[in-house]
């Protein structure tokens, strides 16, 4: 899940995602992943209203990897904003509006998650705002309160795979973790870093 931000930085990808927007393409080795603590609890049991507990604005703190999966030295680009989430379809979809701002640039875009029942998983496509184009997808969901979502996609003309986990630290706390492989998904460099605090419930 990958989306394409409107910044003067050289990259393409970007996704966010418990912003879930747009994100700028970046990366950086993470030796690990963090502990959710929170599992909000789920209206039916088939997973189509995961994402209840996100409805609402939320402040968000963005880094992201300048140059990722390369041999540069690491360079994290900093953004501040807010994330919307609205829901669409009695909340079996959502979209993520997500507008960011830094010394770099800004970060401006869409995250669509629309569930599939027969599948019982989540797709997450995120809107390129340069081009108006969405990117690949990422499919998953959530377990023991993290959202997994997985895809394929491509970084400067080779094929990498594509990984975003969403961590919810509570009520009105989540984090957002994208990261790309390019060795079939044996390794993992983290690349998009969101934090995200409640501003309102949306109600």
């Amino acid at each position: 899940m990958n989306l394409h931000t409107k910044i003067a930085v050289p990259y393409k990808r970007i996704l966010v995602t418990c912003l879930p927007l747009l994100m700028l393409t970046a990366m950086a080795a993470s030796g690990g992943v963090a502990t959710a603590s929170f599992r909000a609890p789920a209206a039916v049991e088939d997973g189509q209203r995961d994402f209840d507990w996100e409805i609402g604005a939320w402040h968000t703190k963005v880094r992201v990897l300048a140059d990722p999966l390369s041999e540069s030295e690491d360079e994290w680009l900093r953004f501040e904003g807010t994330s919307v989430v609205r829901p669409l379809l009695d909340r079996r979809a959502n979209v993520v509006e997500l507008k960011a701002s830094g010394p770099n640039g800004r970060i401006e875009g869409l995250n669509l998650r629309l569930y599939e029942p027969q599948a019982g998983r989540w797709s997450l496509t995120f809107a390129n705002i340069r081009d108006g184009l969405l990117t690949p997808s990422v499919y998953g969901g959530f377990h023991d309160g993290v959202g997994e979502f997985y895809g394929d996609d491509q970084l400067n003309g080779r094929a990498i795979k594509v990984r975003f986990l969403i961590f919810q630290q509570g009520p009105d706390k989540a984090r957002f973790e994208q990261a790309y492989s390019d060795d079939g998904g044996q390794t993992w460099e983290t690349n998009w870093i969101a934090v995200d605090n409640r501003i309102d419930n949306g109600g």
